[in-house]
């Protein structure tokens, strides 16, 4: 018997019948930079596309990501001052809890994250408080579990711990269940690279560090067995769901945390990822939406149900038209 796997590719209708892996709106959050002012709306150079937003203009962005089929975001905070233990994290009027309320407010029925760290609010520009030169964890695990109850507190469905600091998952479930937000899923950054794909990123959050670099609690590039390590703590602390970050070329680091675990796997579409389609397609070298899907396909073959990515909404469109 001769096999022809090509009849099942001979045309769109059938190459559709018989795909395997399938994006769907539903597995796309956006990611927002909310930034003080009124009326602000300034684009990331590194980032095209993507906007510094004050509330007033998010609240807008929300609105709109909605009416496209957008579900969920992700709200990330550019505070008016930082300081050495970064109150604004935390603060009952920082910028982030207002933008959930407002949120919450004009576009109800979305899905609202928020990233849960310290180091876009400390003046140091680190994940957690510094004392001579070294981020201390068990200290920054108080302000972590704060930063996580304010955001609960001001209305936000799911809160992300992203510092990378031992036990921070474990601290902020302690706190939500404690004050009466058992039911605040936590979504755990548990596999998180010292990534040189964060740059853009870091200009979008103006969260570069001070000194130094974040490696010494930012997982090694060339390490897997030890990203298995981490989502297993992370897991045993109450992670409602895993994130690996950066994605694409994770996708093997990927693909074993969805093996070994049965709860909802995210990965984070970075900002240096997006960026270096942006910049491919606009030199004219690729085809933008192609290239863009072909890279959401992969991240979703790999195993994420949930993908983090600046291109949520051109993603959508390109599914439904």
């Amino acid at each position: 018997m001769i096999h022809r796997p090509r009849r099942l590719r001979r045309t769109d209708a059938i190459r559709s019948l018989v795909r395997e892996t399938r994006l769907a709106p539903e597995n796309f959050v956006l990611p927002l930079f909310v930034c003080p002012g009124t009326g602000v709306r300034r684009e990331i150079s590194s980032m095209p596309g993507v906007f510094n937003l004050s509330i007033d203009e998010t609240t807008k962005e929300v609105a709109a990501a909605y009416d496209a089929g957008v579900r969920g975001i992700i709200l990330f905070g550019l505070p008016e001052t930082k300081d050495p233990v970064a109150s604004g994290a935390y603060a009952e009027d920082g910028i982030v809890q207002r933008a959930i309320r407002a949120v919450r407010q004009s576009t109800p029925q979305m899905i609202i994250m928020a990233d849960t760290c310290l180091c876009e609010y400390t003046s140091h520009g680190h994940c957690g408080v510094v004392r001579e030169g070294e981020v201390i964890n068990d200290e920054s695990l108080e302000l972590l579990a704060q930063t996580a109850l304010s955001q609960a507190a001001a209305g936000a469905d799911i809160v992300a711990p992203s510092a990378m600091m031992d036990g921070q998952v474990g601290a902020i479930r302690e706190v939500l269940d404690r004050e009466g937000f058992e039911n605040t899923a936590i979504l755990a950054y548990a596999v998180k690279y010292a990534s040189g794909f964060y740059g853009p990123f870091r200009e979008a959050a103006q969260s570069a560090p001070e000194f130094g670099d974040r490696r010494a609690y930012q997982m090694d590039p060339p390490n897997v067995r030890e990203a298995m390590r981490e989502a297993d703590l992370d897991y045993s602390e109450g992670a409602d769901m895993l994130m690996v970050k950066p994605a694409t070329v994770y996708l093997d680091v990927l693909s074993m945390v969805r093996e070994r675990f049965d709860i909802p796997i995210a990965a984070y579409h970075v900002s240096g990822e997006y960026a270096l389609i942006k910049a491919a397609a606009q030199k004219g070298w690729i085809d933008e939406e192609r290239v863009m899907m072909e890279t959401l396909t992969s991240i979703k073959r790999a195993g994420a149900d949930i993908i983090l990515t600046y291109y949520a909404r051109e993603a959508i469109k390109a599914l439904t038209k």
